[in-house]
């Protein structure tokens, strides 16, 4: 019953439009430490945190000011939009803004 629901979550997940939402970035201190889904968090992997997603889901992120992109993969869990990684926040945005409107997409 539990692959079912989960099946369903997901297939409903893929068929959302993309949403709008604020981006922010891991502080440095977070990097070895354990995420909620048990992985050990890596600012240089392309990791993130959102509050509802399923872990394992990728997600492509897309700056809304620049249509630069990265695709990640829910790692852990947030009170804000989306917490990226250092590093995937780098290839979409500058570290020095500290947030970016981005646009979310479930891949799968």
């Amino acid at each position: 019953m539990k692959k079912v629901s989960l099946s369903i979550l997901m297939i409903a997940l893929a068929a959302m439009p993309a949403q709008a939402q604020t981006a922010t970035y891991y502080a440095s201190h977070y990097q070895g430490q354990k995420t909620a889904s048990g992985v050990r968090f890596n600012n240089s992997a392309m990791m993130a945190a959102h509050p509802s997603l399923p872990f394992g889901t990728k997600v492509k992120v897309t700056n809304r000011k620049t249509g630069k992109s990265v695709i990640v993969r829910i790692v852990d869990r947030c009170r804000c939009s989306l917490d990226l990684s250092q590093s995937a926040f780098r290839t979409i945005g500058s570290l020095k803004s500290g947030r970016i409107p981005v646009r979310i997409t479930v891949l799968n």
